[in-house]
């Protein structure tokens, strides 16, 4: 196995290194004060939503992104596309660093990255036609184009993600949810995006819905040559159409893997129980991984492993000591030390 230290420059659309995103919610400054020991104290409080990400996307791929609730899926997503600032560390796209660019150097990567929101009713104006929204993006991210260019790329789109032509003078509230996914899809392909954040894209849809908007998302990849970052916790939507699936856990990735080697040997102790939560149809009776305790705050964040208070298989080291993320010969990275040490 090899261990892995600051990443190198690939030839990854996206690279991810050593970001980290806090967020201090401290409040007013009435709020931060505080008595101790008969002195007038001023206390920070900061939520560590991402620490320490490193990850790498090539083109074409589809990257799953899973975890618990408040693990710190959707932050990454957000601060990937600029959306929020980090807090340390460096996003390239295409070798380029993107994350210390001006707002006005950063809209030729706004136009290649798009994202896809979890509610597509928040994300979509509510005084705007169906026509109105898909044509703004086009018109913001092309001066020059001819309003009957922008009308003919409306339509071509629309009929590329099944949206009824009928429609374009509708407004949001409307629309069932997936009609309202399938707008916000078309919102995103308006400008010939080469990635996509998707974030929970189907997760508030009926099963049937679901479907259909994953089989669009994956016809759209496969006509477009698009790049995806899926961020779910649904794991059954990973495994049929993610290549490869990165684990999150208390804003830390621990295990990265082909969708295949991962749900057929899960390393890290985390990903064995997320995968055993799953229901499965068998006539052998499958072991339900139980974990002990609570999930820490990412306020407090615990010493060493961040995991190792819920863990099975916790020694001194894990308490600790950080692990890092290591390649194993399978190709998978875990950041584990009982992996490492040969116990797991």
């Amino acid at each position: 196995m090899s261990y892995g230290g600051k990443m190198k420059n690939t030839n990854g659309l996206l690279t991810v290194k050593n970001l980290v995103k806090h967020f201090d919610i401290s409040g007013g400054l009435l709020d931060q004060l505080a008595i101790e020991k008969g002195h007038i104290v001023r206390r920070r409080t900061t939520v560590k939503a991402l620490n320490d990400v490193s990850l790498s996307i090539m083109p074409r791929e589809n990257l799953g992104v899973v975890g618990e609730s408040g693990c710190g899926k959707s932050t990454l997503a957000r601060t990937v596309l600029g959306l929020y600032p980090p807090s340390s560390g460096e996003i390239y796209y295409q070798d380029k660093r993107v994350d210390n660019l001006t707002a006005k150097e950063m809209l030729p990567y706004r136009k290649k990255m798009q994202m896809i929101f979890q509610d597509p009713y928040a994300s979509l104006n509510p005084r705007m036609t169906v026509k109105k929204t898909l044509e703004e993006p086009v018109f913001f991210h092309n001066k020059s184009i001819t309003p009957q260019d922008a009308k003919d790329k409306v339509a071509e789109v629309m009929q590329q993600v099944g949206v009824d032509p009928q429609w374009a003078g509708r407004y949001p509230h409307e629309f069932s949810g997936g009609q309202r996914q399938r707008i916000s899809i078309a919102r995103a392909l308006m400008v010939d995006p080469e990635f996509i954040v998707a974030d929970e894209p189907v997760s508030a849809l009926d099963v049937s819905i679901q479907a259909q908007i994953l089989n669009l998302l994956m016809d759209a990849q496969e006509k477009r040559g698009l790049t995806y970052m899926l961020i779910t916790h649904d794991l059954s939507v990973v495994e049929h159409v993610s290549t490869r699936v990165a684990v999150m856990y208390l804003g830390t990735i621990c295990e990265m893997a082909q969708t295949k080697e991962l749900f057929e040997s899960p390393r890290h102790p985390y990903t064995q129980a997320l995968l055993s939560a799953i229901p499965k149809i068998s006539h052998q009776k499958t072991k339900h991984i139980k974990l002990k305790g609570e999930v820490p705050t990412p306020i407090n964040l615990p010493s060493g492993c961040i995991f190792h208070g819920r863990c099975l298989y916790t020694n001194e080291r894990c308490i600790n000591e950080i692990p890092r993320l290591i390649r194993l010969d399978s190709g998978t990275k875990v950041a584990c030390h009982g992996v490492e040490e040969g116990r797991l």
